[in-house]
């Protein structure tokens, strides 16, 4: 293959409810879309950066920076034998997982259709649906909290992930079990606690969640591993794993008995694939996490949570769930038995709204210029 021509779409997209966690309360999305083209073959991908350097340190304008300055001008115009060879022209350039992914992933996706098969084929994917869940920002009140997680079950979502925050923590998790007796629900506290807070998450074994997420410090897993050994209730890490070697040292040490995949996060689907494999080599299991994806990216996290090891209900929910505009022709549905169906046709298996993409942009390139 060959990247003879890429665009980048810069968006600005509303979002139908706000949602807050505890770095903040977003109430739209600024994705970067990817286009790629080789010899009429054309591969999409979506930027998961946020606006604000909370989750990651980088953001649109920082990914937009990168990719337009650095990586574009690697991979254009240079034969691969293989997407899975994109990242090796990234060699020398540290960290912007998030800018990477974005052409890294957009390639996986020209790669497929180019040998018209699904993108999930080309992954190593054995599942023709995956297990969908749902994440639910913080709400007003408990009450709404409720009114918000029975409305969810009822759509068809196999697992609730509830967002928390130093003062929101113990009492939802515990209205929502009084609620729900037997609900599978998880925690996400998105680095807002220490091992101060120990106590706290003994309180909350007691609620029987599914797992906490990344309850400490972004860049930790030394804590971790202490946290872990003083709650039965299995630690999740997300923010800490930017590569597979993370991964691995995160088992080693007992810091963490399931795994957050985001492909973004880890620099594209290569180093996401090398991440599942080194969880399943260790029997911990993996879920496909979200970031307010567009039904671009939505599609790939669908084809890559079809590996055998994304044995747990992960945020793919429906593609109409977080926007009004949609941006496929096809959108992802959640089936009665909490299942979204992994697209057939080849690549990312969805169309593209391009007219309602060039429409959108508030700022688009294009290599050549």
């Amino acid at each position: 293959m060959r990247v003879q021509r890429v665009e980048l779409f810069l968006l600005r997209l509303p979002l139908k409810n706000p949602f807050e966690t505890s770095f903040g309360v977003e109430t739209h999305r600024t994705p970067i879309l990817c286009r790629v083209e080789d010899d009429g073959a054309v591969g999409w991908s979506e930027c998961v950066a946020q606006e604000l350097p909370a989750y990651s340190e980088e953001t649109v304008e920082t990914c937009w920076h990168a990719l337009a300055d650095f990586l574009i001008p690697r991979v254009l115009g240079a034969s691969l034998s293989g997407p899975q060879y994109v990242a090796d022209r990234f060699a020398g350039i540290r960290r912007h997982n998030m800018a990477k992914a974005t052409l890294e992933m957009a390639a996986w996706d020209l790669a497929a259709k180019q040998r018209d098969a699904p993108l999930s084929k080309l992954l190593g994917g054995t599942r023709d649906r995956i297990l969908s869940g749902v994440s639910i920002g913080l709400q007003p009140s408990l009450d709404k909290l409720v009114e918000t997680v029975r409305r969810e079950r009822a759509a068809g979502y196999l697992r609730i992930k509830l967002k928390i925050k130093p003062g929101m923590d113990a009492q939802i998790a515990e209205r929502i079990r009084s609620e729900f007796p037997d609900l599978d629900f998880m925690l996400d506290a998105n680095s807002a606690y220490t091992l101060e807070d120990t106590p706290l998450f003994q309180r909350i074994d007691a609620t029987r969640p599914m797992m906490i997420e990344q309850p400490l410090a972004h860049d930790d897993i030394i804590d971790h591993a202490t946290l872990q050994r003083a709650i039965r209730t299995p630690i999740c890490l997300d923010e800490s794993i930017h590569s597979a070697e993370d991964a691995r040292k995160a088992i080693d040490i007992g810091a963490t008995r399931i795994i957050n995949i985001k492909a973004g996060r880890v620099g594209g689907h290569r180093e996401a694939k090398r991440v599942h494999d080194v969880c399943a080599a260790g029997n911990v299991p993996v879920w496909c996490g979200g970031m307010l994806e567009t039904g671009i990216g939505r599609a790939h996290n669908v084809h890559l949570a079809s590996l055998p090891n994304f044995r747990l209900p992960g945020d793919v929910s429906a593609s109409d769930r977080y926007f009004e505009t949609e941006l496929i022709g096809e959108p992802f549905r959640v089936a009665a038995d909490g299942t979204i169906a992994v697209p057939l046709k080849p690549g990312i298996g969805v169309t593209v709204l391009e007219d309602r993409v060039r429409g959108l942009a508030v700022r688009a390139a294009k290599w050549p210029a």
